[in-house]
């Protein structure tokens, strides 16, 4: 589980960015190209699927959203393997709040490493403990430190190392088992603020990264459109957000931290194989949702646009999957727990067949099923709703009123097919008319 990670890798058309190993996962299982996450916020969007149940107006709605307070419950997806004899372990930001239906879910206490790597300003916001003394010479208003630093230190100095060598540590210890084993680790990186060893930041040239094709907001967007301001928590080191200095130092800093991810990743996949533990252990690389790098001026999540919605999803089945396969089919983060249930043989019942409202991707995963029975996916944000198809991406902006939408009061249209970048909002164009009540009405199916 990588945190903030949209489809900015190499094995997803982005050469620029060094991401050898989760780019040898693809090659080696399914890529999902069409994958999207149900709540472009952290919290809400691992809530919805470890237990495969949609976002509404009142459910799985904030950032610090979690099963036990908006579904209290409901069976995880860690829980139902563990009910069914799995070994269940926890490291790293899995649900956001750990503690999160700790005792039903895993076998053993969630292990989130490096608690001194995390500071509390006077104001009460956690920050990651720098480790560059400079940065000590920036702090910001919300106490938090630089938005980026770089010290020439070794992996495991940063959280996410420790969290990589922690997961070594539980397979080497799970292959000395006789139970199968779930394991769940989430890596912080490349969330704000850009943290990694200097290393990774020396990958690349500054100077030749490219920026954001179009920094404009969209034609024609409602002024429902807004985009976050969580990077306006840090201390800016004195940049202009505006500057394309602004835009090459966050996208270096956003790509410095994928590739610290991807060395990790790799180095967990290795030891898997060293472990001779590959050949029936099924792997799944997830990312909780997008994040915008100057697309549209944008910055982080928070919106209901592509770059916010869009995820990496990779799935490598022994004995399922054929090496190198990719689908284009449309399918969302609730999809995970039914299609691992289904990998892992495991029947749901009728109760937890009823709780999901994820499909089973399974039959896909072979490369001989082209199609499942979903013509759409779906994401909400606050008083928005998006529903992307194969070619449109359209979403309401409703008013709400006692956990029900009363009206809509804006809408956007977005052709995916001339419009790619989703530069221009066309709901209002008369040619695209009889194209909104339709999927006006889809949308209304998935609302009810």
């Amino acid at each position: 589980m990588v945190d903030d990670l949209g489809p900015w890798l190499g094995t997803y058309g982005r050469d620029y960015v060094h991401s050898p190993h989760i780019d040898a996962l693809a090659n080696s299982g399914m890529q999902f190209n069409r994958a999207y996450a149900q709540v472009p916020v952290c919290g809400a969007s691992r809530s919805s699927m470890f237990t495969g149940i949609k976002p509404t107006h009142t459910r799985f709605t904030r950032a610090r959203s979690s099963v036990e307070g908006d579904a209290p419950g409901a069976v995880t997806l860690p829980q139902l393997m563990r009910e069914n004899g799995y070994h269940t372990y926890s490291v790293g930001k899995v649900f956001d709040d750990s503690s999160d239906t700790a005792e039903r879910s895993w076998s053993e206490p969630p292990v989130v490493p490096g608690a001194d790597m995390y500071e509390w300003g006077e104001r009460g916001f956690a920050v990651l403990h720098t480790l560059d003394p400079e940065s000590r010479n920036y702090v910001s208003e919300r106490d938090r430190g630089p938005i980026y630093e770089h010290p020439d230190v070794e992996d495991d100095a940063y959280f996410d190392g420790q969290v990589a060598q922690l997961t070594i540590d539980k397979l080497r210890e799970m292959k000395e088992g006789e139970v199968p084993f779930f394991l769940a680790a989430g890596f912080f990186n490349p969330h704000l603020p850009f943290y990694a060893p200097k290393r990774y930041w020396d990958l690349y040239n500054r100077d030749e990264i490219p920026l954001a094709e179009v920094r404009m907001r969209p034609q024609n967007a409602p002024r429902q459109l807004t985009g976050s301001n969580e990077f306006r928590a840090y201390h800016l080191r004195g940049m202009d957000v505006d500057s394309d200095e602004f835009h090459r130092v966050m996208r270096h800093g956003y790509f410095a931290c994928v590739s610290y991810v991807d060395k990790l990743v790799g180095d967990i996949l290795a030891e898997l194989e060293r472990l001779e533990l590959d050949e029936n252990t099924i792997v799944v690389l997830w990312g909780d949702h997008g994040f915008n790098l100057g697309e549209h001026g944008f910055w982080g999540k928070h919106n209901l646009m592509g770059g916010s919605t869009r995820i990496p999803l990779l799935i490598r089945a022994p004995g399922v999957t054929q090496p190198g396969i990719t689908s284009d089919a449309l399918v969302e983060s609730l999809d995970l727990f039914p299609t691992l249930a289904a990998l892992a043989g495991i029947e749901p019942g009728a109760e937890l067949a009823a709780q999901w409202d994820g499909i089973d991707l399974s039959p896909l995963l072979d490369g001989s099923a082209v199609a499942i029975p979903r013509d759409a996916a779906y994401t909400r944000w606050q008083h928005g709703d998006n529903l992307v198809t194969r070619r449109f991406s359209y979403t309401e902006y409703g008013r709400y009123r006692g956990g029900a939408r009363q009206e809509v009061v804006a809408a956007m249209l977005y052709d995916l097919k001339k419009d790619p970048g989703e530069n221009t909002n066309v709901v209002a164009e008369e040619k695209y008319l009889p194209r909104v009540t339709p999927l006006s009405e889809r949308l209304r199916t998935i609302l009810d």
